[in-house]
């Protein structure tokens, strides 16, 4: 009796490291999995963030287009029809970012309260001006 047990623990323990060396070479998809997962987790939670996020935003963005309509009127009549005045208020006041998305909490975009003209907007193409560098020598200190 003591010899068939014996026997089966040797079939157990070479089960057992059939097992474990299955598990360490194929551990890759089940990381890979938990990766997915917690890619997933992520998406859902900026989800849920910028949900609760546009439920503060955009009504507090929707009133002050409102009022900024408002004003638009006003700064045409006190400027005595002057649309140019009018259409200033009126852009900065209604265009802008209305709901947050997933994409703006990471950055990715911009939110933008108060609005700007299309040609206003800062171009991606744009170099950035490296400030600290000094002026070349055929420009002036101001670069002209």
């Amino acid at each position: 009796m003591t010899r068939s047990i014996s026997t089966e623990r040797v079939h157990f323990r070479g089960a057992l490291c059939a097992l474990i060396g299955a598990l360490v070479l194929g551990g890759t998809p089940g990381t890979v999995f938990a990766a997915e997962v917690t890619d997933a987790a992520n998406e859902g939670g900026l989800g849920v963030a910028a949900a609760l996020s546009s439920l503060v935003y955009a009504p507090t963005k929707v009133v002050y287009s409102l009022g900024g309509a408002v004003v638009s009127g006003f700064a045409w009549v006190f400027s005595a029809g002057d649309s140019e005045v009018a259409t200033t208020v009126l852009t900065r006041a209604v265009r802008g970012t209305y709901v947050i998305t997933p994409a703006a909490l990471r950055g990715e975009e911009e939110i933008e309260f108060i609005g700007r003209m299309p040609e206003y907007k800062a171009s991606e193409d744009a170099e950035t001006a490296d400030v600290s560098a000094p002026p070349s020598e055929s420009q002036d200190v101001y670069g002209w």
